[in-house]
């Protein structure tokens, strides 16, 4: 079990490419393109998603409710997902949650292909996705100090940041050329090709085994992680924040973009894509910087103040023209990669291994679960003002909310 004494330790120094030194790892190495292949497959996966959910219903707010059935199914198994990754090997749970997702996404292949999709099972297929998401994520987010040295951690992260990245460029970039050329079903394949070669890699590789703390029961595991979080404060403040500025910046953001890009820009489908493809570049520059600098004081500090810029960035993109919005995002792509590194490496470090899927668990339950209510409020709203002033208003909200904890000594000085 690590200790907050570990946190100590420096990372290692030599060489320039500091943020690469965690590929050094045989078994990261194998984790690692496992998971960026799949993610590239998932970012596919999304795009055809779209696509398909427009085809079958003529109309965008349908992809809503397929988006928000997919993420209410991962909520539901999250916590369990993470118990069960504090009491079982986390590599055989993520295997069989690699494994039960290609079985999912083929399934909807063979649907598609003999057109027997319907918009029911495509959201039937989208809540069987994030069923299995649910088990995944908090074995993954336990496994990875498991695989590296803990000096190597803010690598790790780093190159799990990149990994996120490169699936929101190549994924859709690949399923533009395969939906307009194959079809949708050729795209749902891919994804489900990158399901089984994840969990192939995966089984090769040997992560260290920890000493789970004695079995009480899942639902008392849940309550006991819940009960860790609950104890220390900048965990459960942060993830309080992070819940309500997800709620009111991402969701409208996510959701009135397009609107935002055609009605005020007066541009098309192509300068939208293009703001994605800035802000990945974005966080992949800011995973690239946290992961070269590594700061190792005033951390909590850091984090917030780069998500409440994050959110300014957020208003002025909102209220500028195409030209600035296209600057913005690609600096909100860096706060956030920056931000999300460093409390990505706060939970591994100073979290004992013993409990670190539930608190992944919870920080994934609580950071994401008010989104399907973002969702659903932003199309409540989104005919009372234009996009524009819908997104600002979100994310000046967001900014206080981000900004307000920091008025207290005990968060600013946690870590």
């Amino acid at each position: 079990m690590r200790s907050s004494v570990d946190t100590a330790v420096p990372a290692p120094q030599e060489g320039r490419l500091r943020a690469l030194h965690a590929l050094r790892s045989r078994d990261f190495r194998l984790l690692w393109l496992g998971q960026t292949l799949s993610l590239i497959g998932n970012g596919a996966f999304v795009v055809a998603l779209g696509w398909k959910t427009v085809e079958f219903t003529g109309s965008s707010s349908s992809l809503a409710v397929v988006l928000m059935a997919n993420a209410a199914a991962m909520l539901t198994t999250l916590l369990v997902g993470g118990a069960l990754a504090d009491r079982y090997p986390r590599r055989a749970l993520m295997i069989a949650s690699d494994l039960a997702r290609f079985g999912i996404v083929g399934s909807l292949v063979l649907c598609d292909v003999t057109n027997t999709l319907s918009f029911g099972l495509l959201i039937a297929f989208a809540v069987g996705v994030g069923l299995a998401d649910g088990f995944f994520h908090p074995a993954f987010g336990g496994i990875v100090p498991l695989v590296v040295e803990q000096p190597l951690l803010a690598s790790a992260n780093t190159l799990i940041g990149l990994s996120r990245q490169i699936g929101f460029v190549v994924g859709p970039a690949i399923a533009g050329v395969a939906y307009g050329v194959f079809g949708s079903a050729s795209v749902f394949g891919i994804d489900a090709v990158t399901y089984l070669v994840a969990a192939s890699l995966l089984g090769l590789a040997r992560p260290r085994r920890i000493a789970a703390e004695p079995g009480e029961g899942t639902i008392r595991e849940i309550v006991s992680g819940l009960r860790y979080v609950a104890s220390v404060p900048w965990l459960w403040i942060s993830i309080a924040v992070a819940a309500f500025a997800v709620m009111v910046t991402m969701a409208p953001f996510q959701s009135l973009l397009p609107e935002l890009v055609q009605q005020e820009f007066g541009r098309d489908v192509g300068a939208y894509g293009l703001l994605f493809t800035l802000q990945a570049l974005g966080m992949a520059l800011g995973t690239l910087a946290f992961g070269q600098t590594n700061p190792r004081r005033h951390r909590i500090l850091w984090m917030y103040g780069l998500f409440a810029l994050n959110d300014l960035f957020v208003i002025v993109l909102a209220l500028g023209s195409y030209e600035i919005a296209a600057l913005m995002v690609l600096l909100r792509g860096a706060a956030i990669g920056f931000g999300i590194g460093i409390w990505s490496t706060l939970l591994m470090e100073l979290v004992p291994e013993s409990k670190l899927s539930r608190v992944v668990s919870v920080d994934f339950f609580g950071s994401f679960g008010l989104l399907p209510l973002g969702y659903a409020l932003s199309a409540l709203v989104a005919d009372s003002a234009s996009p524009a002033l819908l997104i600002a208003g979100g994310a000046a909200i967001s900014f206080l909310i981000w900004t307000l904890p920091l008025l207290s000594r005990q968060v600013r000085s946690a870590a």
